[in-house]
């Protein structure tokens, strides 16, 4: 199998993985209510094979394999990496859809594992393409009290940690939290989540299991619950995702699904190797939330008859800016790229932080923008139920007409509800704070990635600063 269709995608979920939600038991995630629209909107990582060959699909060997799998070992890789992951978002309604995340974890594991760990790995990104497998990764760890250590926790299975060890594999407990798409996956992929220090080893943890592996229970976030109408939440109706608190239950892991055991000086460089390719998917992926926040504040300040009005433009000018320079330094970041390892090439991570932090820097006054324009409608407008009664629906047609006709301004104004004031609007905030890192998490990288030399030796220069 080199390419895998969206029905053996959906076929492949049926396993008997433990999955529980509000605490029940979950038989079958294909036919519970509330795992539907996730697994469907997964899906578009395998209807992109078809729908966009010419992003999604390349050749190995003759086979045609998805394009997610392929390490970027080129500039050029890079640049259709960033364009696959935006068009595969723009399907998904701007929301990250399957596969970028798992190969993140996957071209880090390439890139920074060593030894035996660096041979199972590139072992498993063969399996994987082979298999056109889907993966989520469990990277953050619950972590009790932040003002210590994984070793120095009152219980030490708030970070994921080995607890035995034999010839053929290691047995692993703790849990990690935040796991994406992990009840509609095949494998879950961990990874360690900070640096560690010589008295963390048994912390220092990397590795590969199938969702159904005994021991692995997946607790799934309620949030989002529901079943959205699509007049009212045109958006969350379709496109949802499934967040997980994935508990690790003295589980086995068989030793050559193994990337890191137990050395510590190692957890740090793959946790940040992972980094550099995630916020390259979380900048990437954003592009089409970027545009949808412009065409709404364009669409709605129509609607409303107020495009000429100096203030709007004055906003939407604003909203462009904001939504280009993100592109932009997307877009630089991949021509920046270099390799990295193993003949691995990464986006430049001084552009993918700058990037990452204008966005979610931007992203309140943006959406703030959107409200302002829309106006109050946003929150006292009709229901699914009122538009599907003919005569409430003549009503309505008449007395919400603007600039456009009703039923134009209250579609429009839905959209934007559900993007900036309701329960989906809600998640992507938190998205744009804290997902794919924290604005102090970027900021530090930032200066990480900075060549303060060159600007300190320039200006020792001009200033004839003896050194």
């Amino acid at each position: 199998m080199t390419l895998r269709t969206a029905d053996q995608y959906r076929a492949g979920l049926r396993d008997g993985r433990k999955v529980v939600y509000r605490g029940e038991e979950v038989a079958d995630i294909l036919t519970h209510p509330q795992f539907i629209r996730a697994v469907e909107h997964s899906s578009l990582g395998y209807d992109i094979h078809e729908s966009h060959p010419e992003l999604a699909v390349t050749e190995v060997d003759g086979d045609p394999r998805s394009f997610f799998w392929n390490a970027p070992r080129t500039i050029d890789d890079l640049i259709r990496r960033g364009r696959l992951i935006e068009q595969v978002s723009r399907l998904g309604g701007g929301t990250i859809v399957l596969k970028e995340v798992g190969s993140d974890a996957l071209f880090a594991l390439l890139r920074a594992t060593w030894g035996a760990g660096n041979e199972n790995a590139r072992r498993y990104v063969e399996f994987i393409a082979r298999e056109d497998l889907s993966l989520a990764v469990a990277q953050t760890d619950v972590k009790g009290n932040r003002a210590l250590g994984p070793s120095q926790q009152a219980d030490p299975d708030l970070y994921l940690h080995i607890v035995a060890e034999d010839a053929e594999s290691i047995t692993v407990r703790g849990a990690k939290t935040h796991t994406s798409f992990a009840p509609n996956v095949d494998e879950i992929v961990v990874l360690p989540t900070r640096a560690m220090g010589p008295d963390d080893a048994a912390y220092a943890v990397s590795f590969a299991i199938p969702v159904d592996t005994p021991g692995l229970t997946l607790y799934v976030s309620s949030f989002a619950d529901g079943e959205p109408n699509e007049f009212e939440h045109p958006l969350s109706s379709r496109h949802k995702l499934l967040e997980s608190l994935t508990v690790f239950d003295d589980v086995r892991v068989p030793k050559d699904r193994v990337f890191l055991n137990g050395v510590p000086e190692h957890a740090g460089p793959l946790a940040l190797a992972f980094v550099d390719y995630h916020r390259f998917t979380a900048i990437n992926y954003k592009l089409p939330l970027l545009d949808q926040i412009v065409g709404a504040a364009i669409l709605v300040a129509e609607a409303n008859g107020i495009a000429n009005a100096g203030h709007v433009k004055s906003k939407l000018t604003e909203l462009i800016t904001w939504a280009e320079t993100v592109r932009g330094l997307a877009e630089l970041s991949a021509l920046r790229g270099a390799e990295s390892g193993n003949g691995v090439f990464r986006p430049d991570p001084l552009t993918v932080n700058m990037a990452k932090y204008h966005f979610a820097h931007g992203f309140s006054a943006a959406t703030s923008h959107l409200i302002d324009l829309a106006g109050g409608l946003l929150i006292t407008g009709p229901g699914a139920g009122d538009w599907a009664k003919p005569e409430v629906r003549a009503v309505l047609e008449k007395y919400y007409a603007g600039a456009v006709p009703g039923e134009a301004r209250l579609r429009i104004a839905n959209f934007v509800s559900d993007l900036t004031a309701r329960g989906y609007g809600g998640y992507q905030r938190v998205l744009a704070t804290h997902a794919e890192g924290s604005f102090e998490a970027e900021k530090l990288q930032i200066l990480r990635a900075y060549d303060s030399e060159r600007a300190v030796d320039y200006v020792r220069g001009l200033a004839r600063v003896p050194r």
